[in-house]
């Protein structure tokens, strides 16, 4: 019991911890656009965004998101090495992609970690590894891959398209200066949203966990403390910052004026809004990249560099069936060694 116990503390601690690193990796997401309009300062962008990551806990009670996280491998086939490897793999890929500057989906390397050491252990168990893996909740995910960018980018445009038309005949130094203020709205509302929907992702694994270990009877029953650290982590590495991809996001895309700043934000907050309410775990990374390409569109379409969003591209590909992989091997490694 001292054994199952400890392990349980420790797939806490590294859950906890992968949520610190969501923030600083995703933090590019709601600062990248807001600081390469100069409206803030990094410094100030990140305890900016931090401070609306946090606010999240106290509207966001329902808990959709981490509910289907929880779902995504079938319960006989959840143990705490299972969770450990999901996490380690999942730990790893996003440290990787940080290293790299590349903006890949935190929520996407979760997922793929988690379904991986799930297959792993039923092929283990001498099943198939698809038993292991619940197919609805993980096509609404994957589902999303495509969908989220797309309505971001489509919000984006419209967005963008009614600001044009309303502020044509406005003067472009004031116009500025009010977008520019706009902007601290914006980026807050995607913080929030950001916030919202990320921390659940790893409520919905600490809970697994805790469920596993029948220290709690049903999601239902979660304790306070689990929200409450998962937001705390995560605003925490927001404020860390996440340079490399600040950089990409912000300026490699496309060039990003204060007002479609305010496009591209207000659109991946209103996105990230309606899958949480679905209950849907999309990545904050893809939303607010097809946003940001949703503005340049509307400029002109050479104004995106393609060449970069088409790496962008193969990251997110790549990222669930490498997590999937990293964390099937982790789970192999343990399996052997114990």
């Amino acid at each position: 019991m001292d054994s199952i116990s400890t392990l349980l503390i420790v797939v806490v601690v590294l859950a906890i911890a992968f949520d610190y690193i969501n923030g600083f990796h995703d933090a590019a997401n709601s600062i990248a656009t807001i600081v390469s309009t100069k409206v803030l300062t990094p410094f100030m962008a990140v305890l900016w965004a931090a401070l609306f990551n946090f606010v999240a806990y106290f509207v966001f009670t329902d808990h959709k998101v981490a509910n289907t996280i929880a779902k995504t491998v079938i319960e006989e086939y959840i143990t705490l090495e299972v969770i450990f490897a999901g996490l380690v793999a999942a730990i790893s890929w996003n440290l990787f992609t940080w290293y790299y500057g590349i903006p890949s989906s935190s929520s996407h390397t979760l997922i793929g970690g988690f379904a991986g050491s799930g297959m792993a252990y039923a092929l283990f168990m001498g099943t198939n590894p698809i038993d292991a893996i619940n197919i609805n909740a993980t096509l609404k995910i994957l589902s999303f891959i495509v969908l989220a960018p797309i309505i971001g980018m489509t919000i984006a445009i419209i967005i963008t398209l009614i600001i044009i038309n309303i502020c044509k005949k406005s003067r472009p130094s004031i116009a500025e200066k009010w977008f520019k203020i706009l902007q601290l709205i914006s980026s807050a509302g995607l913080s929030f949203a950001h916030g919202g929907n990320d921390a659940q992702k790893v409520m919905g694994i600490i809970a697994t966990a805790l469920i596993a270990e029948n220290v709690i009877p049903n999601f239902e029953a979660m304790p306070e403390w689990v929200p409450l650290a998962c937001y705390v982590a995560i605003a925490a590495g927001t404020m860390s910052g996440g340079w490399k991809i600040v950089k990409t996001m912000g300026t490699k895309i496309t060039k990003v004026t204060p007002l479609e700043g305010v496009s591209a934000e207000t659109a991946g907050a209103i996105t990230l809004g309606i899958t949480e309410h679905f209950g849907i775990p999309a990545s904050t990374t893809h939303t607010i990249t097809g946003s940001i390409i949703g503005v340049g569109v509307v400029k002109r379409v050479s104004a995106v560099r393609w060449g970069v969003t088409i790496s962008l591209l193969w990251a997110w590909i790549l990222t669930i069936p490498v997590s999937a992989v990293l964390g099937g091997l982790t789970l192999a490694v343990i399996h052997y060694i114990l």
